[in-house]
């Protein structure tokens, strides 16, 4: 009894509680008649597609930076270099790593942007970066309009000019990783073995970087920021590069997102996509200054899960289609409780 005591006050008893909510889930499945194995799978799809979105957080709380509510400035860069490959009618693994090759000059440019900014409003970064987020989405809805795409696919037809609000990626891209190496056993149970390895070497890498010196640098900005200046380390130049770091990783996870979706959607699409995000790895037990890849696996996993579960169980037991309702209070349920959750953080 103690251990299992120890256990829960160690992982904490807010992620207990939403863990044990959703072994309850997955354990009634069966008895409202929700296949169980349909719903593991819609699981595990959704943690690898989200994944990526989740691990782009972890570069700017380890420098001090915050939570990134700028992440749509990332998507953004990956929504560019998505369009890109679809033009030049690059398809497959081909059209996928197109794509990222593409995003990652935009990534790098926009970050080392929102970096300059985010070091002249330091101690205000999260709220000017949910400005520079919502506003950076807004003027991409302009320029949807005008840049010259021509892909017949991508183009409002009437008008042979402008993107479209939603773009299918099946004929291209669409599915590449879910379907790299992935189980199918029966007709309902999937694993896209190909999606999770690509989250788990993006992880690995992220954990290298962050032994190495510069890595170990920007942990140490985040830390403590005056013993990282007597260490003669430049924290404007340490707080950029994570900046552009994880705006890469937004770019980056966004594509992973649509390969699995099956769409790129533009216009207000990326508006509110940071707020999953950051409750996931809130959730996951990481705080404004301190995230690590356990923070990363368990909150996505916890949020997804919840998520996914909840609207087809509660449906099903109370015999009524009330799914899209029970999504947004679940989901902006937990982004409440993980947003609070961080303040209360902060002020400790």
């Amino acid at each position: 009894m103690d251990r299992i005591k120890k256990f829960i006050i160690d992982i904490g008893w807010p992620r207990a509680i939403i863990a044990f909510f959703l072994l309850a889930l997955f354990v009634i499945a069966p008895f409202v008649n929700v296949r169980l194995d349909s719903s593991i799978s819609d699981t595990l799809v959704r943690f690898g597609m989200n994944g990526v979105l989740v691990l782009a957080m972890v570069p700017m709380i380890q420098s001090g930076c915050g939570l990134n509510f700028g992440l749509p400035l990332g998507i953004i860069a990956g929504l560019l270099g998505a369009t890109m490959s679809l033009e030049f009618n690059a398809v497959g693994f081909l059209g996928f790593f197109m794509a990222i090759a593409l995003a990652t000059p935009f990534a790098l440019i926009f970050g080392w942007g929102y970096g300059q900014l985010l070091n002249r409003v330091k101690g205000g970064e999260m709220m000017i970066a949910t400005y520079v987020g919502f506003s950076s989405v807004a003027f991409m809805c302009i320029m949807w309009l005008l840049l010259p795409y021509k892909n017949p696919t991508m183009v409002w037809g009437y008008a042979g000019k402008g993107l479209r609000t939603t773009i299918s990626v099946q004929e291209y891209w669409g599915g590449v990783l879910n379907n790299f190496l992935s189980i199918r056993i029966g007709e309902f149970f999937f694993i896209p073995t190909g999606t999770i390895l690509f989250f788990a070497l993006m992880s690995l890498l992220i954990w290298m970087f962050f032994r190495t010196k510069m890595g170990t640098a920007i942990s140490a900005v985040g830390a403590n920021p005056d013993f990282a200046r007597a260490a003669g380390i430049n924290i404007d130049r340490m707080r950029t590069i994570s900046v552009m770091l994880s705006t890469l990783l937004g770019a980056i996870g966004i594509i992973v997102y649509e390969q699995s979706f099956g769409f790129i959607q533009l216009y207000m699409g990326p508006f509110f996509m940071a707020f999953p995000s950051v409750a996931a790895i809130l959730l996951g037990g990481a705080s404004i200054n301190r995230a690590t890849l356990t923070h990363v696996v368990i909150g996505t996993f916890l949020f997804q899960g919840i998520l996914t579960m909840t609207p087809s169980v509660i449906n099903s037991m109370l015999q009524t289609d009330i799914s899209e309702v029970i999504r947004i209070i679940a989901s902006n349920g937990m982004i409440l409780y993980a947003l609070t959750r961080g303040v209360r953080v902060k002020s400790r």
